[in-house]
């Protein structure tokens, strides 16, 4: 089973994600503390990362910039998130490997995560 981390501040989001992809066969684990997701190590990595880019006290941009900088992190898939119009260039600056706009129809949750859940980036 596929392990997907979501990381944001807004308890509505994490737990509308969570509901879509637990339906969808994936092991969904939450945080709302982004700091925590630079705590992971080696043991405990999921398959695929969606964090958000505005939280409070946090910047997406800045802690998928350091996972994909970590040796034992830099392979795993991280999907940005936001409702700003530019986040595409923004997912890219930031060294992610997709992004999500929000609001999203739920059927562009289940297509991202499958297509990036499926494959370890190198």
């Amino acid at each position: 089973m596929k392990r997907i981390l979501v990381v944001d501040d807004n308890e509505g989001i994490l737990d509308v994600v969570g509901i879509i992809l637990e339906a969808e066969g994936y092991d969904v684990q939450k945080l709302i503390e982004p700091d925590q997701v630079l705590s992971l190590t080696s043991d405990d990595l999921p398959d695929l990362i969606l964090l958000d880019i505005w939280m409070s006290g946090a910047d997406g941009r800045v802690i998928c910039k350091a996972l994909k900088d970590r040796p034992h992190t830099r392979h795993v898939p991280i999907i940005l998130m936001s409702a700003n119009k530019d986040i595409a260039e923004i997912a890219d600056n930031a060294g992610a490997d997709g992004y999500l706009a929000k609001p999203f129809e739920m059927q562009d949750l289940i297509e991202i995560v499958k297509r990036y859940s499926d494959k370890q980036v190198m």
